[in-house]
């Protein structure tokens, strides 16, 4: 199926768009990177695209497929939905507006949707992309109706107007809506697969309820379905849930609990299920549902129908799909009820089928579109029909009139009169009623009964007899239809399935009168389902696979001329008359009134049009005016301005006298006679183009003529008088002058000559050919002439030649005494008679008399061709030449014998034919001569007579030879003369062709292999009998030529013809084949001069010979490629004359390459089809490079190494490194280093010094610059000589300037060596992290969508959140894990962490202790919650030198827990004491305050920070810190790490940095574990990694849904590889195949034991621990080692010098490594630290405000007014006090593994966390700690987000004490009863007993103490506790 349900088009894969905003639940994964998502294809889509009559307006590209769209007219919306998105657009610019994310989600079709709370799936649910099935409008409850393929086809309401808002959530999350019962039905709504059909309708409310209903079909994806998931669960949630047709409630304002259900009880009436038994016989595909009419306004009832097909049974090649159409009646008017869907519902079929049989059967429905009065809808061919090249799709248009007929009719059948031919109750659902159609007695059917039934009758119904309709129009491969009736025309709008919108206009009669093709998007497949702008209907809304288009249906601006507008004919397209443009009705101003606006049906003769009156003027004639009248479509133009235009500015007024109707009149004035144009040379007349200007337009035009009688004897001399009386003009040919006139009044008295046969003439007569030089008279004949006798006259013979003339007769002249000459064989003169005088005025000469005059001497060489002459009438004869022969010499008639020089071919076939030319002298006089003259031995060879030159050549045409023979060639002209050469009948034989195959496209050069090839004159090869092989070429043995196109790709016979004569026999065959098809091109991109190397890839290059590329418009020459294999040819792209982009085209086998599926619509429509290719090429300027310093010069010298370093500007090319040539010379530049600006290149052999100077050059494809020359160096002989010579002190000069030249060489070479080392290191760094960055991005996205599974992030309880930042050292879960069997986990696949810490559990006494312990306890409680005794009770404590910090923290833990249900009164204490404790630190430094935990009340404030920021940890900064801790944990894992020392390649930490380049390499393994949920996973290790190091990666991937105190230890999971079918291997870390290096044992890695990509692993729970080894990490250092050697960095190992060098040199660079991994997880830190620096509108930080206001109120107090104080005591009370903490022990908040290197890279971010909120500025140096300088950049930035968030704080608005205790009270009841308070009691009390005699005396010296007798009460408590305190402790 080519359409997904709803529309889903699957041509192309999901792919997902980019990364979303915060607020989307979901994120797909990131999209491949697609060439063609460049902003060359933006510019393209932003473009106009036009063919004709249609014109592509907006488009609005989908990064994944696009699945459904709808109109909201009212508010100018599109809503769009595409797999896992929605999308709100403008209507007018398909702009977004809103979006929203909806998949993927975890999700398994055999599991019930995550909203049905009690249903537990055992499947696994797998991350599963979402498809929209229904994309419905309800526009009354303002409601998106989206429902998709995930979660069995669950759907949502969203909000109109704001696509990205759920307006009512369903089922209700909670309070403060009602829980509702929610069952599998009301959720499973939609086909929840990818292919599977659902369409849906909003129906209008019934009478009585409140809101919208939802009329659904969906195909069955159950059990036995194609779509039910292949495995061997029977399980199906389909069958009972969803029924194929149903009503569904969408009443979202009503009871919610009805929501989506079926919409009438019993529910089973109001849907429509196919019974289990018949699902295989009808597999229904739903196309489109729809009400018709659609609007209200209609008078006529409204009906919602079903189009659907009942699919072809598969396997079964007789089934055919059958296309039904279903009705289902609504309720009538506002007051009707609704009726039960199955009572009303009927279907019958429809069928589209031509006049040729089941053959032209278009059996399956592909889409409709109902118009006023028709449905007209799409039908395909099945595939693999009889008539395979017939159109495999087609158009039929259906009345709604006989489908109302023909349902009133099935219903009399049923009820009225039974036929059982023509209804029957459909039994194959489950709620076919009643048995079969009977009579009902005594019953009167209504009208609304035969429409709609009725509950006592049969139903539902089904027609038997289909609806049939011819084909209106066939088309390959079509898709979608729209209709529109416009101005008498139905236009038909046709999606293609390669993305093309093809327009039709159809007549009244249904047929075809014009069509247009537009492109959408070449090769997507258009949205069965398109729609008109409901608001300007001048526009159609599609969809491809990927795009939404806005397609105007008419471009009328196209058509310049009325002719054109109105004969395109273009329903939408008229001329508007006064605008004089071609427009829409609605552009042209007033076209609703008559005549102003012409469409295409009133035709052409309709158009404007003007006749002048007169058409014909005399130059020489005034005229006072111009008659105009005008036909056409014209308004009235009476009143309006008018002019008449004559171009060049030339205006003259008009007017109309009146009103008319079919034909107006104007007058206007001639244009002067000044501006008369000037007439051409050579012509009588002029044509002036006038036009008629009407409110500034010319609106229409005409051409009158100007013609000048006087000017016909100039432009024909020679026929001046005849030419005269037979011109169109009123001319008069005046006799007596000679000459031609407009008026007879201007002739003087003359005969009156008044037709052309009166004009005095030559009459031509022959005369014979005249030799050269000799005088002789010529009488020429004249016909009325006799009045004309005497008049003086002249013989001419051309200008030059002029001779007297004397009268014979009247109708005879004498030319007396002519002599002419000639140096030719002969020449022609032209004689004509003239009247003597100036100008040359002749007599008239229809056909010219003609003199020939010849020459003996010249072009006669031998004796045949000079007597030859005779037959021409020259009297020539031969006597050493060619000579005029004198009237007494006798007439000579002898010649030589003829002479053969050559003759052509030299051999022949057998059956003769050849044309054989025969070349030499003396061939004969005449043809006649020769006639049977010539033979080839006894075989006659019969001349040609066209082909014939005298004495000179002879064709002839061999005849048939009896067998081969030679002899030669004989000519017979009186006397015979023979060939030298000899001529050769042979038989010639072909034997093979090679290529036997080739494209049907043709150009293949074949070769025909055979002997004797080369014979005759005349050759054919023919293809299939009929089909010419052109560009012939052959030799003896071989024949080439050039295949023709094939029809087909079938072999045929290759016949070889000689002479037109039978094939010769060879039994030869070629087979066409399909045609190779290219897919794809690649690099995009070419710079400018071209020579890039563009790889092309397809399919069947095999058959390609040659192939060469070209680029449309801006190419300069085309280049040649060169095929590699059958798949792959490469191209250097042509250079081109600008940068821009163009179309690129592909020559294969000369023959143009053409796309077969374009080809094929192409047909649609020939003329309007855009025909540009499918590739395109972007051109970009050339690069630029330049030396590392710009120089032009570069010194060297020879012999030394040379490395360069090369400069390159930015280009968006996206060069590889092959792709650069660097040369010095002639000599190669290796090139080592590439990146975006640098090359690096170096040259190792020795440059040559005979050049000195040598050009530095880089060439990329075609283009070439040199960059630099490289000066040599001189020999070392000058400076010999110049030692000599020169003096000691020179000598000495020259010795030191030598050195110290050296010395800079060296240094520049040290430096250039430096600056490569520092440029490759960069580059590398850079590399490293663009590809770290953009693999941790893919696998953080794809944790981020992990982490909205049910699992989500495995926060702590409260209460162990608590229990671990209070009591840090302490917390049993903290130092021990417990393993929990998979099974032990519930089903929501989290468990309960078991309690553990005292505080958490029962308070463990002896029964016999209990009463008085409880006493106590509480009478100790009651004192602790006295203000007084606690402050007091603290002080005593503190001042003791033995109560240390350890206690003090314990004892402020205890007090926090102890007090957790009153929060209010513990803030109030802990503000008594900091008020003492800020008393303390003022008088000696204040800034000091608060920077230590070393009090009670320190770590009180911290513990009260902890209670009140959990909810922002929880829901702020949660998140972003567990990404956090992923992504140090997946950058880590992408590298090495060692096992034992615990450094790692990529890390935050310099001194857990492993500094070699141990070199790692992925290893993705298939490992079977049966734990956590999952059997079979695919996991990535590293080749490196210990088998520890493996298994601890295989849990995680296991048990990443399980918290992590729930997972198996490595060493409790044996890890098995099974190497083939028969062997298996257990890995361990050590066994006995581990190597020994240094005396040291190394750890086996996955390298060790060769374990290939891909393996199979086993991994199990084991019975028996190997607690031999212990922890990794604990191992011996001495005994045993994992990557490297731990004395490795401190002692040199023996190695190379290159290698010893570098060790020493390089080993710091691994600390770039540090920068790499601070690169990759940049932006997530950047995320937590905003988190934790940012207010949430919502959850204000009220306790962070209530205390930053009490610091700030102490300050003022004590006159403290320092800034700094302020920040230090804010900074120390939150950010270091509460969320460095947090920062470094993650494991507070969440259930998982602190590793030591997560913990190490945790404290370099804490410290950068730290310097953040620090006033001080940091002083670093070279020698600061990298753990310092790796943050140093972003500190400054970070400050000052701190600095801005203390701001905010600042700018609260400020707590009352009341709001602050509401505040606390709320926090004390969110978490009562989660500790034991008497446990912390108890340990409180231990404190006080211990300290008993100190406490008492504080309380004796305060007064406040004394009064209230908090001395005495103490005493009881010690008198109930002290006697059995210890014992029972001791007990317990």
């Amino acid at each position: 199926a080519r359409r997904a349900a709803g529309g889903a088009t699957l041509s192309a894969p999901a792919a997902a768009a980019s990364p979303l905003p915060a607020r989307s639940p979901f994120r797909p994964p990131p999209r491949p990177q697609v060439p063609l998502l460049r902003p060359l294809f933006l510019l393209l889509l932003l473009g106009v695209a036009r063919a004709g009559a249609l014109e592509i307006q907006r488009r609005f590209p989908s990064p994944t497929p696009t699945n459904n769209f709808v109109l909201d007219g009212a508010a100018g919306t599109v809503y769009l939905a595409a797999v896992n998105r929605l999308y709100q657009l403008s209507g007018a610019n398909l702009s977004l507006e809103a979006e929203a994310a909806v998949g993927p989600v975890a999700d398994s079709p055999l599991c019930h949707a995550p909203q049905l709370p009690q249903a537990s799936c055992e499947h696994p649910r797998r991350l599963t992309d979402n498809y929209n099935k229904i994309l419905q409008l309800d526009t009354g409850q303002g409601l998106v109706v989206v429902c998709g393929s995930i979660y069995q086809g669950f759907c949502q309401l969203r909000r109109r107007g704001n696509i990205s808002a759920v307006a009512v959530h369903f089922p209700p999350a909670g309070p403060p809506a009602e829980p509702v019962t929610v069952f599998p039905s009301m959720l499973n709504v939609a086909a929840n697969h990818p292919n599977a059909s659902t369409v849906g309708l909003v129906l209008p409310p019934a009478s009585g309820t409140g809101g919208s209903r939802l009329l659904v079909g969906a195909t069955y994806t159950g059990y036995g379905s194609a779509f039910f998931p292949r495995n061997r669960s029977l399980e199906d949630h389909r069958f009972e849930n969803t029924p194929e047709i149903a009503i569904r409630s969408l009443d979202a304002r009503g009871d919610l609990a009805k929501l989506f259900t079926f919409d009438l009880n019993p529910s089973d009436d109001n849907i429509l299920k196919i019974k289990q038994g018949a699902k295989e016989q009808h597999k229904l595909g739903f196309v489109r549902a729809f009400l018709h009419p659609p609007d209200s306004l209609s008078r006529a009832p409204s009906y919602a129908y079903l189009a659907l097909n009942s699919e072809a049974r598969a396997g079964d090649k007789e089934s055919q799909a059958r296309s039904l159409l279903a009705r289902i009646c609504l309720p009538r008017g506002a007051s009707g009820d609704a009726k039960k869907l199955t009572e009303s519902y009927i279907q019958l079929g429809l069928q589209c089928a031509g006049g040729a049989g089941r053959g032209d059967l278009y059996s399956r429905l592909v889409s409709v579109f109902p118009a006023r009065e028709r449905l007209f809808a799409v039908f395909e061919r099945p595939p693999g029909g009889p008539t395979a090249r017939a159109a495999p799709a087609a158009l039929c248009a259906f009345s709604f009139a006989d489908v109302q007929a023909a349902i009133r009719t099935a219903r009399t059948a049923c009820f009225v009169q039974p036929a059982p031919d023509v209804v029957a109750v459909l039994d194959s659902v489950v709620q076919g009623t009643g048995p079969a159609c009977e009579r009902k007695r005594n019953i009167q059917l209504q009208p609304e009964q035969l429409d709609c039934g009725a509950a006592h009758l049969q139903h539902p119904l089904s027609v038997l007899q289909p609806l049939k309709a011819t084909p209106v129009f066939r088309a390959p491969g079509l898709t979608a239809v729209a209709v529109a009736g416009v101005n008498n025309y139905t236009v038909v709008f046709l999606g293609t399935v390669s993305g093309r919108l093809l327009k039709i206009n159809l007549n009244e009669s249904m047929q075809v009168v014009s069509r247009r093709v537009v492109t959408v998007a070449y090769g997507e497949p258009v949205h069965h389902i398109m729609q008109f702008d409901p608001v300007d209907p001048g526009y159609l809304y599609l969809m491809t696979s990927h795009q939404m288009a806005r397609v105007k249906v008419a471009a009328c601006y196209v058509h310049s001329t009325c002719e054109d507008c109105v004969g395109a004919a273009d329903a939408y397209c008229g001329w508007c008359a006064l605008e004089t443009r071609c427009t829409l009705q609605q552009d042209c101003a007033n076209s609703s009134q008559q005549h102003f606006w012409t469409s295409a049906s009133e035709g052409t003769s309709r158009c404007p049009a003007m006749t002048v009156l007169p058409a014909e003027i005399d130059v020489l004639r005034e005229y006072p005016g111009m008659i105009l009248q005008l036909s056409g479509s014209l308004p009235d133009l009476s009143g309006m301005e008018m002019a008449c235009d004559y171009g060049n500015e030339v205006r003259t007024i008009a007017r109309v006298p009146g009103p008319a109707f079919s034909h107006q009149i104007a007058y206007c004035n001639l244009l002067p006679r000044d501006r008369f144009p000037p007439f051409p040379p050579n012509q009588d007349h002029v044509n002036v183009e006038m036009s008629v200007r009407v409110n500034g337009r010319n609106i229409v035009r005409a051409n009158f003529t100007i013609y000048d009688c006087s000017r016909i004897g100039q432009v024909y001399p020679h026929t001046a008088c005849i030419s005269c009386l037979s011109t169109q003009w009123p001319c008069f040919w005046c006799a007596q002058q000679h000459t031609c006139a407009s008026n007879q009044s201007q002739c003087e008295a003359s005969p009156n000559l008044t037709s052309p046969q009166d004009c005095p003439q030559i009459l031509p007569s022959p005369l014979a050919p005249v030799p050269t030089g000799g005088s002789q008279n010529f009488l020429v004949p004249l016909a009325n002439a006799s009045f004309f006798q005497g008049t003086a006259l002249e013989c001419s013979f051309g200008p030059e030649e002029i001779f007297e003339a004397t009268w014979v007769n009247e109708s005879t002249v004498c030319c007396n005494q002519v002599v002419l000459h000639t140096t030719q064989k002969s020449q022609v003169f032209p004689l004509s008679l003239q009247l003597k005088g100036r100008p040359a005025r002749f007599l008239d000469s229809l056909d010219p008399m003609t003199v020939e005059i010849y020459n003996c001497a010249m072009g006669s060489p031998d004796c045949s061709q000079c007597l030859g002459r005779a037959d021409l009438g020259h009297l020539c004869m031969w006597s050493d030449g060619c000579r005029l022969r004198g009237p007494l010499q006798p007439l000579e008639d002898s010649c030589p014998a003829p002479e053969i020089y050559t003759i052509e071919p030299q051999s022949g076939p057998l059956d003769g034919g050849t044309l054989l030319t025969i070349r030499g002298r003396n061939l004969g006089r005449r043809l006649r001569d020769v006639a049977h003259g010539v033979w080839i031995g006894g075989v006659a060879c019969e001349p040609l007579a066209d082909r014939y030159t005298v004495s000179e050549e002879i064709v002839c045409a061999t005849g048939p030879a009896q067998g081969p023979f030679s002899d030669v060639v004989t000519v017979n002209a009186s006397k015979e003369g023979r060939s030298r050469e000899r001529f050769s009948y042979v038989l010639p034989l072909v034997h093979s062709v090679e290529p036997a195959v080739g494209p049907k496209a043709g150009g293949t050069r074949i070769t025909i292999r055979g002997s004797h090839l080369d014979v005759g004159s005349e050759l054919q090869v023919l293809l299939n009998d009929t089909e010419p092989c052109t560009d012939l070429q052959r030799t003896a043995t071989n024949i080439s030529c050039t295949a023709p196109g094939g029809a087909l790709p079938v072999p045929v016979p290759v016949c070889v013809r000689f002479e037109r004569q039978g094939c010769t026999r060879g039994n030869l065959t070629f087979r066409y084949m399909r045609n190779p098809v290219i897919t794809a091109i690649s690099p995009r991109r070419s710079l400018v001069s071209g020579g890039r190397t563009i790889t092309v890839a397809g399919e069947r290059f095999h058959m390609v010979q040659n192939v060469s590329m070209t680029v449309h418009h801006i190419g300069r020459e085309p280049t040649l490629c060169k095929v590699l294999n059958s798949t792959l040819i490469t191209c250097p792209s042509p250079g081109a004359l600008s940068n821009t982009s163009a179309p690129v085209d592909f020559f294969i086998n000369g023959r143009v390459y053409a796309d077969e599926a374009a080809l094929a619509e192409e047909l649609l429509d020939p003329e309007e089809v855009q025909r540009g290719s499918r590739f395109r090429l972007d051109y970009l300027p050339d690069p630029q490079f330049s030396t590392a310093k710009r120089e032009k010069w570069i010194k060297h010298h020879p012999g030394e190494p040379l490395t360069l370093v090369i400069h390159k500007e930015q280009d968006g090319l996206g060069l590889e490194s092959h792709e650069y040539r660097v040369k010095i010379g002639q000599v190669a530049c290796d090139i080592q280093i590439v990146s975006d600006r640098v090359i690096h290149c170096s040259v190792n052999e020795s440059l040559g010094a005979t050049e000195g100077q040598l050009p530095i050059t880089i060439q990329v494809g075609n283009f070439n610059q040199t960059i630099a020359t490289l000066q040599l160096g001189g020999s070392e002989t000058a400076i010999i000589v110049s030692i000599v010579i020169c003096s000691v002190l020179l000598l000495l000069s020259v010795v030191a300037l030598f050195v110290f030249c050296t010395k800079s060489r060296r240094a520049e070479r040290y430096w250039q060596k430096t600056l490569l080392q520092m440029e490759e290191m960069e580059s590398q760094i850079r590399e490293e992290i663009r590809k770290g960055f953009a693999e941790l991005q893919t696998d953080m996205t794809d944790l981020t969508k992990e982490l909205n599974r049910s699992q989500g992030i495995p926060f702590l309880e409260y209460k162990h959140f608590v229990t671990r930042t209070f009591f840090p050292k302490c917390s049993s879960l903290y130092e021990e894990r417990y393993v929990l069997p998979s099974q032990a986990l519930n089903s929501q696949g989290s468990s309960v962490v078991q309690e553990t810490h005292p505080l958490l559990g029962e308070w463990k006494i002896p029964e016999s202790c209990r009463p008085n312990m409880e006493e106590g306890i509480s009478l100790f409680s009651s004192l602790l919650n006295n203000k007084h005794f606690l402050i007091v009770f603290v002080h005593a404590l503190e001042q003791q030198k033995d109560f240390a910090v350890r206690d003090r923290c314990s004892l402020a833990s205890l007090l926090t827990v102890a007090l957790h249900g009153k929060l209010e009164y513990y803030t109030s204490i802990m503000k008594d004491l900091l008020v003492d404790l800020i008393d303390a630190s003022a008088a000696k430094n204040p800034k000091l305050m608060l920077r230590r935990t070393e009090s009670v009340v320190e770590k009180m404030l911290t513990n009260w920070m902890s209670i009140c920021m959990y909810s922002c940890l929880r829901e702020t900064v949660g998140e972003p810190f567990f990404l956090l801790l992923c992504a140090i944990k997946q950058q880590v894992n992408k590298g090495s790490i060692d096992a034992i020392t615990g450094k790692a390649r990529y890390t935050l930490n310099e001194e857990w940095l492993l500094r070699e380049n141990i070199e790692a390499k992925p290893r993705n393994l298939n490992v079977s574990f049966q734990g956590c949920g999952m059997d079979s996973l695919s996991v990535r290790a590293m080749d490196t990694d210990t088998l520890t190091q493996v298994k601890e990666k295989i849990l995680e991937a296991f048990c990443k849904n399980v918290p992590y105190s729930q997972w198996p230890r490595a060493e409790d999971v044996d890890l098995e590889w099974f190497a083939s079918s028969t062997q298996s291997y257990v890995l361990r870390d050590l066994d006995d195949t581990s190597v020994m290096e240094d005396g040291r044992k190394k750890l086996n890695t996955l390298a060790h034991y060769k374990i290939p990509e891909g393996a199979s692993l086993a991994m199990s729970l084991t019975d028996k621990k190997d607690n031999t080894l212990g922890r990794v990490k604990d191992l011996d250092t001495e005994k045993y080692f994992h990557l490297v050697l731990p004395t490795d960095e401190l002692v040199e190992p023996k190695k190379s010098h290159r290698q010893s060098h570098r060790k020493k040199v390089l080993p710091e660079i691994y600390l770039t490594r540090l920068l790499s991994t601070k690169g990759t997880l940049q932006k997530f830190l950047d995320d937590l630290f905003k988190a934790i620096l940012s207010i949430r509108e919502d959850k204000p930080p009220l306790a962070v405000k209530y205390f930053f206001d009490f610091l700030e109120e102490q300050a003022e107090k004590r006159g403290i007014s320092d800034p700094d104080t302020l920040h230090i005591w804010k900074t120390n009370s939150l950010p270091l006090r509460f969320w460095v903490n947090i920062l470094k022990n993650p494991q507070f908040v969440f259930d998982i593994d602190k590793t030591d290197h997560i913990d190490a890279c945790l404290s370099v971010i804490a410290q950068a966390f730290i310097d953040a909120c620090s006033i001080s500025d940091l002083q670093l140096g070279k020698d600061s700690p990298t753990n310092k300088l790796l943050y140093a950049k972003e500190i400054p930035e970070y400050r000052k987000i701190v600095q801005r968030y203390y701001k905010q704080i600042h700018d609260m608005t400020p707590l009352s004490e009341q709001e602050m205790n509401a505040h606390l009270a709320e926090e004390s009841r969110k978490y009562q009863n989660e500790f034991n308070t008497n446990v912390a009691m108890a340990e409180i009390y231990k404190y006080a007993k211990r300290y008993r005699p100190q406490i008492m005396a504080a309380l004796e010296a305060n007064p406040a103490a004394g009064r209230t007798q908090l001395q005495h009460k103490f005493e009881q408590v010690v008198a109930l506790m002290e006697d059995n305190i210890y014992e029972c402790y001791s007990e317990a």
